[in-house]
């Protein structure tokens, strides 16, 4: 009975690791695993540097109104394996260079009794994991309905983790740092109020996911290329620490509509002992597809201000008038009605904002509020919201246009849906053909509320659809996006780089809505940014709204050189001077670093980073010689020690250094700053205090 127990337990390993194929990374620091169960479910494993990131973990997918899901009893029917490698050049990035250099393993799998075939594709790069599934063409799986995915990713251990609620409608939440089971007991106080919001789970989370082991690897999860495919979350058993991917559903509950030839999206996993080596990573990108903008001479960073501060303080208005109790567009009488006094989108005002950009070297003027609608927008689950090309009386297009124009200055288009992705739809060639006419080369869009069509979320493979579908019309026209409350980036702006940026978290305007914690910007860069650039909006001087709104006792959690740093820590192409002119004007000294701050480099140096704590930045100006530094701190005070080796060897420069004073404090003087020059080389070194919720910024500027 022994020799017969031995035997079948000799079978069975036989049965398990006949299947067992192996991936190395081109560097050998990452072993994957792929293997069968005795079942024929697909599973695999990861390893860096010897250590167990995940561990075996099932592959596959379930399936609606079908019998059988693509689970299990499968059969491994072709393998293939190859390397890749090249260096493509982004339109505008952190580096002017990436290196793409994967090993590839792709299994090919037949499930016995339906003779349907599936293929797991398996990228190992130094930096970490891609996979996704991919379904070719075949006479017994054609059209399919995803009930869900079941992509699990087992943690070796009870991680601590930033993270935010699963949420199919917003990604607006400040970070809950905790160990993995901890998160069910903190859900509901991680789950604050947002005007669009559906959580799924006590144990659901939002990828990017960052997580640190007790023993020093960094681990972030994400996704990659999300085309025609439903937002994944994830959620955890936290009894096994084991996430499993949770796909955003449509109206009916269904969470992906398929055809053949397809495939999912890539799934992520980052790994380093180091955590500026998460930073820097540019996996995300290296797995989506080249640029299919074959002209992107067109394609510019901007550095921009805005009608906009004012408005989402409450000093000003989007609205024009208190008159009507409900718009109609095309019914209701704009040009009848009396102005509330409090329109921030009036030609004075908009001229004022011109001036200061030509006067301050500026390139664009985003105005929000410019166009009829804005008086019953919100809340109304209304359709026909805007229409996108006509504006309020106190605003003249094409006069504004001229104006701009003359000042060397362009006007960023504002188009708000107010959730209304049919209506958009609707008028998009009209908008962006008025965009045309009028000079405008960039658009903000807004997705605020609730999605129409009803029950639908802003998540789902339809809207996520809609989303892709606005920034390709967007690029027929020379049209650049910035897209606000989307799904998060996951790596397309490769693809389509007129996408030169997103909100989709928590970005400055919260902090007029009751604050956000002082260390968010610490972790935004190991999270959202992850995918891409975030229009976060930083550089606001007066901490105080209650200032520009008596009414809002709201408190910026900053300092004044914490919002410098951001300029270099939060990289986008696309980067807002979000205060107003008058508070810019009262701290002239200190807004000449976001004056001479570049927006486009050609290289990214990441001297210090811990998520939640501090990170420290040098980038190099693209054509130029001239460097910036940035560093965040989270919310205990620290000195941070730089050296600057990163500099040309023998060369001479000037570093004027924004830095927190002494006293200073994100809550009780977040105004005080000091501002010095050094003379700096290759082997200079420095020790600067970063206070709670400060850090400093440097320009460092070759001297001739």
């Amino acid at each position: 009975m022994k020799n017969l127990f031995f035997a079948s337990l000799i079978l069975f390993a036989f049965s398990t690791i006949a299947e067992a194929q192996q991936l190395k990374s081109p560097e050998g620091k990452f072993v994957m695993e792929f293997s069968l169960q005795n079942d024929g479910t697909p599973t695999y494993n990861l390893k860096y540097k010897n250590k167990e990131v995940i561990k075996t973990s099932k592959l596959g997918l379930e399936l609606k109104d079908d019998k059988k899901s693509l689970l299990n009893d499968f059969t491994v029917v072709d393998s293939k394996t190859s390397t890749f490698d090249e260096t493509w050049k982004p339109v505008w990035g952190e580096v002017d260079k990436i290196r793409n250099h994967y090993n590839e393993l792709a299994v090919t799998l037949n499930q016995k009794g339906t003779e349907r075939q599936i293929v797991i594709r398996f990228r190992l790069f130094d930096d970490g994991l891609g996979f996704r599934y991919e379904f070719p063409t075949q006479k017994n799986l054609t059209y399919f309905v995803i009930k869900e995915e079941r992509s699990q990713f087992a943690m070796a251990g009870d991680h601590t983790a930033f993270w935010i609620p699963g949420d199919y409608d917003t990604q607006e939440y400040d970070y809950t740092k905790s160990k993995l089971s901890e998160i069910r007991g903190l859900s509901q106080k991680a789950y604050t109020a947002n005007v669009s919001q559906k959580n799924f789970s006590p144990t659901g989370v939002q990828t990017a996911l960052m997580m640190k082991t007790n023993d020093g690897l960094y681990i972030n999860l994400h996704e990659a290329a999300l085309i025609n495919y439903s937002c994944m979350h994830l959620n955890l058993d936290d009894k096994s620490m084991t996430f499993t991917s949770w796909l955003t559903p449509d109206a009916k509950g269904d969470k992906g509509y398929m055809q053949a030839p397809s495939h999912s999206p890539w799934r992520t996993v980052m790994v380093s002992d180091d955590a500026r080596e998460i930073l820097a990573s540019k996996m995300t990108y290296n797995l989506n597809d080249p640029s299919k903008i074959e002209n992107t001479s067109w394609i510019k960073p901007v550095k921009y201000i805005g009608v906009w501060w004012e408005m989402i303080t409450g000093k000003s208005s989007w609205s024009y008038t208190n008159d009507f109790p409900t718009v109609q567009l095309g019914v209701s009488d704009f040009s009848k009605a009396k102005p509330n006094g409090t329109h921030g989108a009036n030609n004075a005002n908009v001229k004022k904002y011109i001036d200061f950009a030509a006067a301050n070297g500026f390139d664009a003027v985003l105005v929000e509020g410019w166009n009829e609608g804005w008086e019953d927008w919100f809340g109304h689950s209304k359709d026909y919201v805007f229409d996108f090309v006509t504006p309020y009386p106190d605003f003249d297009v094409k006069g504004l246009h001229e104006y701009a124009k003359s000042k060397g200055v362009k006007i960023i288009m504002h188009h708000e849906t107010s959730g209304s992705v049919r209506n958009y739809e609707r008028h998009m060639d009209a908008a962006y053909k008025f965009m045309n006419d009028n000079g405008y080369d960039a658009v903000k869009s807004g997705y605020v509320g609730d999605i129409l069509p009803r029950g639908e979320n802003h998540y789902n493979q339809w809207i996520v659809n809609h989303y892709q579908y606005a920034i390709e019309k967007a690029a027929d026209y020379k049209i650049m996006v910035n897209a606000h409350e989307a799904v998060r980036p996951t790596g397309i702006a490769r693809t389509y780089p007129n996408l030169i940026g997103n909100e989709s978290a928590r970005g400055t305007e919260y902090q007029a809505f009751g604050g956000s914690k002082p260390n968010h910007v610490t972790v935004l860069p190991f999270t959202r940014l992850i995918g891409g650039p975030m229009d976060y909006t930083p550089g606001i001087f007066e901490m105080d709204i209650s200032k520009m709104n008596p009414d809002n006792k709201s408190h910026v959690n900053s300092t004044i050189a914490n919002q410098l740093a951001l300029y270099v820590t939060m990289y986008s192409p696309l980067q807002m001077a979000a205060d107003t002119p008058e508070n810019y004007n009262r701290f002239p000294d200190a807004f000449q670093f976001i004056k001479d701050v570049a927006v486009d480099w050609s290289e990214s140096k990441y001297i210090e980073a811990e998520p939640g704590d501090f990170i420290t930045v040098a980038r190099k100006a693209k054509g130029t010689n001239n460097w910036f530094v940035g560093n965040v701190n989270g919310e205990t005070a620290r000195t941070s020690n730089i050296d600057f080796s990163f500099l040309e060897k023998g060369k001479k420069y000037t570093a004027t250094i924004y830095a927190d004073a002494k006293d200073a404090h994100y809550k009780t003087n977040p105004q005080a700053y000091t501002i010095k020059k050094i003379a700096v080389t290759n082997k200079s070194k420095l020790s600067q205090l970063s206070v709670p919720g400060g850090g400093y910024a440097i320009s460092i500027i070759e001297t001739k």
